[in-house]
Protein backbone atom coordinates (compact mmCIF):
# COMPACT_ATOMS: atom_id res chain seq x y z
CA UNK A 1 0.00 0.00 0.00
CA UNK A 2 2.87 2.14 0.50
CA UNK A 3 3.95 1.88 -2.93
CA UNK A 4 0.64 3.01 -3.77
CA UNK A 5 0.13 5.85 -1.64
CA UNK A 6 3.74 7.35 -2.44
CA UNK A 7 2.34 7.41 -5.97
CA UNK A 8 -0.82 9.12 -5.54
CA UNK A 9 1.37 11.32 -2.98
CA UNK A 10 3.85 12.14 -5.65
CA UNK A 11 1.10 13.09 -8.53
CA UNK A 12 -0.46 15.31 -5.73
CA UNK A 13 2.96 17.10 -5.43
CA UNK A 14 3.94 18.00 -8.83
CA UNK A 15 0.88 19.64 -9.25
CA UNK A 16 1.88 21.85 -6.65
CA UNK A 17 5.71 22.11 -7.28
CA UNK A 18 6.30 22.00 -11.06
CA UNK A 19 5.66 25.91 -11.56
CA UNK A 20 8.08 26.61 -9.13
CA UNK A 21 10.74 23.96 -10.16
CA UNK A 22 10.78 25.25 -13.89
CA UNK A 23 11.61 28.79 -12.52
CA UNK A 24 14.97 27.34 -11.32
CA UNK A 25 16.24 26.19 -14.74
CA UNK A 26 13.15 28.84 -16.19
CA UNK A 27 10.96 27.74 -19.42
CA UNK A 28 7.71 27.84 -17.05
CA UNK A 29 5.73 24.37 -17.71
CA UNK A 30 8.19 23.38 -20.52
CA UNK A 31 8.83 19.62 -20.20
CA UNK A 32 5.99 19.39 -17.49
CA UNK A 33 4.29 16.10 -19.74
CA UNK A 34 7.83 14.25 -18.37
CA UNK A 35 7.50 14.29 -14.90
CA UNK A 36 3.73 14.15 -15.19
CA UNK A 37 4.63 10.72 -16.96
CA UNK A 38 6.93 9.14 -14.51
CA UNK A 39 5.97 10.96 -11.04
CA UNK A 40 3.94 8.27 -10.14
CA UNK A 41 6.53 5.70 -10.72
CA UNK A 42 9.61 7.81 -9.49
CA UNK A 43 7.16 8.74 -6.10
CA UNK A 44 5.99 4.86 -5.33
CA UNK A 45 9.67 3.65 -5.69
CA UNK A 46 10.42 6.27 -3.14
CA UNK A 47 7.70 5.72 -0.90
CA UNK A 48 7.70 1.76 -0.99
CA UNK A 49 11.42 1.06 -1.07
CA UNK A 50 11.74 3.39 2.24
CA UNK A 51 8.81 1.54 3.89
CA UNK A 52 10.15 -1.90 2.92
CA UNK A 53 13.49 -1.30 3.96
CA UNK A 54 12.30 -0.12 6.96
CA UNK A 55 10.02 -3.39 7.58
CA UNK A 56 13.31 -5.66 6.55
CA UNK A 57 15.58 -3.75 9.06
CA UNK A 58 13.19 -3.39 11.74
CA UNK A 59 12.65 -7.53 11.78
CA UNK A 60 15.86 -7.97 11.53
CA UNK A 61 17.10 -6.23 14.22
CA UNK A 62 14.02 -6.22 16.67
CA UNK A 63 11.80 -9.47 15.23
CA UNK A 64 8.96 -7.41 14.32
CA UNK A 65 8.16 -5.39 10.96
CA UNK A 66 5.34 -3.93 13.49
CA UNK A 67 8.63 -2.73 15.76
CA UNK A 68 9.18 1.33 16.00
CA UNK A 69 12.25 1.92 14.42
CA UNK A 70 15.12 3.75 15.52
CA UNK A 71 16.75 6.75 14.38
CA UNK A 72 19.49 5.15 12.59
CA UNK A 73 16.88 2.42 10.95
CA UNK A 74 14.84 5.58 9.43
CA UNK A 75 18.03 7.40 8.17
CA UNK A 76 19.38 4.10 6.76
CA UNK A 77 16.21 3.54 4.85
CA UNK A 78 15.68 6.89 3.68
CA UNK A 79 19.29 7.18 2.16
CA UNK A 80 18.24 3.56 0.12
CA UNK A 81 15.12 5.22 -0.95
CA UNK A 82 17.05 7.92 -2.41
CA UNK A 83 19.62 5.91 -4.22
CA UNK A 84 16.99 3.62 -5.25
CA UNK A 85 15.16 6.79 -7.66
CA UNK A 86 18.28 7.26 -9.66
CA UNK A 87 17.72 4.37 -12.17
CA UNK A 88 14.38 5.97 -12.89
CA UNK A 89 15.60 9.68 -12.68
CA UNK A 90 18.54 10.65 -14.35
CA UNK A 91 17.22 9.87 -18.01
CA UNK A 92 14.11 11.76 -17.14
CA UNK A 93 16.24 14.62 -15.31
CA UNK A 94 18.40 15.20 -18.15
CA UNK A 95 15.26 15.46 -20.24
CA UNK A 96 13.97 17.86 -18.26
CA UNK A 97 17.07 20.39 -18.17
CA UNK A 98 17.53 19.90 -21.59
CA UNK A 99 14.20 20.95 -22.30
CA UNK A 100 14.15 23.51 -19.60
CA UNK A 101 17.23 25.11 -20.62
CA UNK A 102 17.05 24.86 -24.54
CA UNK A 103 17.16 28.50 -26.19
CA UNK A 104 19.28 30.65 -28.43
CA UNK A 105 22.24 31.97 -27.96
CA UNK A 106 20.96 35.65 -27.16
CA UNK A 107 18.82 34.77 -23.85
CA UNK A 108 19.83 35.35 -20.60
CA UNK A 109 21.06 32.07 -18.73
CA UNK A 110 18.44 29.68 -15.87
CA UNK A 111 19.46 29.91 -12.82
CA UNK A 112 22.17 27.48 -11.48
CA UNK A 113 23.58 26.61 -15.06
CA UNK A 114 25.89 28.60 -17.26
CA UNK A 115 24.41 30.27 -21.04
CA UNK A 116 24.06 26.99 -23.36
CA UNK A 117 24.91 27.93 -26.62
CA UNK A 118 22.73 25.82 -29.03
CA UNK A 119 22.41 25.88 -32.90
CA UNK A 120 20.06 28.15 -34.51
CA UNK A 121 18.30 25.00 -35.89
CA UNK A 122 14.78 23.23 -34.37
CA UNK A 123 15.98 22.19 -30.86
CA UNK A 124 14.04 19.10 -28.62
CA UNK A 125 10.62 18.68 -30.04
CA UNK A 126 9.87 16.79 -26.30
CA UNK A 127 10.83 14.79 -23.66
CA UNK A 128 10.80 11.72 -26.06
CA UNK A 129 12.99 13.17 -29.06
CA UNK A 130 14.80 15.07 -26.26
CA UNK A 131 15.90 11.24 -24.86
CA UNK A 132 16.13 10.29 -28.56
CA UNK A 133 18.86 12.54 -29.56
CA UNK A 134 20.70 12.47 -26.38
CA UNK A 135 21.19 8.72 -26.46
CA UNK A 136 22.09 8.80 -30.39
CA UNK A 137 24.68 11.31 -30.05
CA UNK A 138 26.25 10.70 -26.60
CA UNK A 139 25.26 7.50 -25.93
CA UNK A 140 23.59 5.70 -22.88
CA UNK A 141 26.27 7.21 -20.76
CA UNK A 142 24.70 10.67 -21.83
CA UNK A 143 21.46 9.60 -20.63
CA UNK A 144 22.88 9.26 -17.27
CA UNK A 145 24.95 12.43 -17.01
CA UNK A 146 25.13 14.05 -13.58
CA UNK A 147 24.29 10.48 -11.95
CA UNK A 148 27.05 10.42 -9.40
CA UNK A 149 26.03 14.09 -8.42
CA UNK A 150 22.39 13.03 -8.60
CA UNK A 151 23.24 9.52 -5.84
CA UNK A 152 24.39 12.07 -3.69
CA UNK A 153 21.68 14.24 -3.81
CA UNK A 154 19.34 11.90 -3.05
CA UNK A 155 21.21 9.46 -0.90
CA UNK A 156 21.08 12.08 1.82
CA UNK A 157 18.53 14.64 1.06
CA UNK A 158 16.11 11.51 1.40
CA UNK A 159 17.84 10.46 4.09
CA UNK A 160 16.94 13.55 5.92
CA UNK A 161 13.76 14.12 4.65
CA UNK A 162 12.33 10.78 6.10
CA UNK A 163 14.10 11.48 9.49
CA UNK A 164 13.11 14.60 9.86
CA UNK A 165 9.46 13.39 8.79
CA UNK A 166 9.66 10.78 11.21
CA UNK A 167 10.92 13.35 14.13
CA UNK A 168 8.60 16.14 13.34
CA UNK A 169 5.90 13.76 13.31
CA UNK A 170 6.56 12.43 16.63
CA UNK A 171 7.02 15.72 18.02
CA UNK A 172 3.73 17.67 16.64
CA UNK A 173 1.65 14.42 17.77
CA UNK A 174 -0.75 15.33 20.94
CA UNK A 175 -0.32 13.63 23.97
CA UNK A 176 -2.90 10.27 23.84
CA UNK A 177 -2.35 9.90 20.03
CA UNK A 178 -0.34 7.75 18.11
CA UNK A 179 0.05 9.94 15.26
CA UNK A 180 -0.34 13.76 14.25
CA UNK A 181 -3.27 15.19 12.87
CA UNK A 182 -3.64 16.87 9.58
CA UNK A 183 -1.86 19.91 10.82
CA UNK A 184 0.97 17.99 12.35
CA UNK A 185 1.14 16.08 8.81
CA UNK A 186 1.33 19.19 6.84
CA UNK A 187 3.63 20.90 8.89
CA UNK A 188 5.99 17.96 9.17
CA UNK A 189 5.80 17.32 6.00
CA UNK A 190 6.62 21.29 4.83
CA UNK A 191 9.45 21.03 7.23
CA UNK A 192 11.08 17.84 6.32
CA UNK A 193 10.94 18.94 2.51
CA UNK A 194 12.81 21.97 3.51
CA UNK A 195 15.59 20.44 5.51
CA UNK A 196 16.05 17.74 2.57
CA UNK A 197 16.14 20.37 -0.20
CA UNK A 198 18.60 22.42 2.28
CA UNK A 199 20.86 18.70 2.18
CA UNK A 200 20.31 18.59 -1.92
CA UNK A 201 20.86 22.19 -2.76
CA UNK A 202 24.57 21.75 -3.63
CA UNK A 203 24.26 18.83 -5.69
CA UNK A 204 21.11 19.81 -7.57
CA UNK A 205 23.00 23.02 -9.15
CA UNK A 206 26.27 20.31 -10.00
CA UNK A 207 23.99 17.97 -11.56
CA UNK A 208 22.08 20.81 -13.82
CA UNK A 209 25.53 21.87 -14.66
CA UNK A 210 26.28 18.28 -15.78
CA UNK A 211 23.44 17.35 -17.51
CA UNK A 212 22.94 20.41 -19.37
CA UNK A 213 26.70 20.21 -20.23
CA UNK A 214 26.93 18.36 -23.68
CA UNK A 215 25.47 19.70 -26.21
CA UNK A 216 27.07 22.41 -27.69
CA UNK A 217 30.53 21.25 -26.49
CA UNK A 218 31.66 19.59 -22.92
CA UNK A 219 32.59 22.46 -20.16
CA UNK A 220 32.97 20.00 -17.70
CA UNK A 221 35.10 16.47 -16.95
CA UNK A 222 33.10 15.20 -14.40
CA UNK A 223 31.52 16.32 -10.83
CA UNK A 224 34.61 17.41 -9.14
CA UNK A 225 35.85 19.31 -11.67
CA UNK A 226 32.37 20.93 -12.04
CA UNK A 227 32.33 21.58 -7.98
CA UNK A 228 35.99 23.03 -8.60
CA UNK A 229 35.23 25.23 -11.88
CA UNK A 230 31.81 26.05 -10.44
CA UNK A 231 33.06 27.84 -7.26
CA UNK A 232 36.44 29.11 -9.11
CA UNK A 233 34.30 31.17 -11.34
CA UNK A 234 31.81 32.31 -9.32
CA UNK A 235 32.63 31.51 -5.59
CA UNK A 236 30.98 29.32 -2.98
CA UNK A 237 27.66 30.99 -3.48
CA UNK A 238 27.49 29.13 -6.46
CA UNK A 239 26.43 26.22 -4.86
CA UNK A 240 23.64 27.29 -3.08
CA UNK A 241 22.13 29.03 -5.91
CA UNK A 242 18.54 28.39 -6.09
CA UNK A 243 18.56 27.34 -2.08
CA UNK A 244 15.65 30.20 -1.04
CA UNK A 245 13.44 29.03 -4.14
CA UNK A 246 13.98 25.39 -3.47
CA UNK A 247 13.16 25.80 0.12
CA UNK A 248 9.80 27.94 -0.92
CA UNK A 249 9.24 24.74 -3.16
CA UNK A 250 9.53 22.27 -1.17
CA UNK A 251 7.22 23.09 2.06
CA UNK A 252 3.65 23.51 0.01
CA UNK A 253 4.79 20.27 -2.38
CA UNK A 254 5.73 17.97 1.12
CA UNK A 255 3.02 19.11 2.75
CA UNK A 256 0.72 17.81 0.17
CA UNK A 257 2.60 14.99 -0.67
CA UNK A 258 2.48 13.81 2.92
CA UNK A 259 -0.85 15.16 3.06
CA UNK A 260 -1.97 13.03 0.28
CA UNK A 261 0.47 9.89 1.22
CA UNK A 262 -0.86 9.47 5.31
CA UNK A 263 -4.43 10.21 3.85
CA UNK A 264 -4.19 7.25 1.58
CA UNK A 265 -2.63 4.46 4.27
CA UNK A 266 -5.46 5.86 7.15
CA UNK A 267 -7.87 5.51 4.62
CA UNK A 268 -6.97 1.67 3.79
CA UNK A 269 -6.18 0.80 7.29
CA UNK A 270 -9.64 2.15 8.34
CA UNK A 271 -11.13 -0.44 5.46
CA UNK A 272 -8.97 -3.19 6.49
CA UNK A 273 -10.31 -2.43 10.43
CA UNK A 274 -13.78 -2.39 9.23
CA UNK A 275 -13.60 -5.49 6.66
CA UNK A 276 -15.70 -8.73 8.28
CA UNK A 277 -13.74 -11.43 9.57
CA UNK A 278 -12.14 -13.88 6.66
CA UNK A 279 -12.54 -11.33 4.60
CA UNK A 280 -9.16 -9.89 4.49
Amino acid sequence: MDFVAGAIGGVCGVAVGYPLDTVKVWGFYRGLSLPVCTVTLVSSMSFGTYRCCLAHICRLRYGSAEAKPGKTDITVSGFASGVSRVFLTSPTEVAKVRLQTQRRPSASGPLGTPPLSLPAGPGYRGPLHCLATVAREEGLRGLYKGSSALLLRDGHSFATYFLSYALLSEWLTPEGHSQPGVGGVLLAGGGAGVLAWAVATPMDVVKARLQADGRAGRRYRGLAHCVVSSVREEGPRVLFKGLALNCCRAFPVNMVVFLAYEAVLRLSRGLLAAAPPGSQ
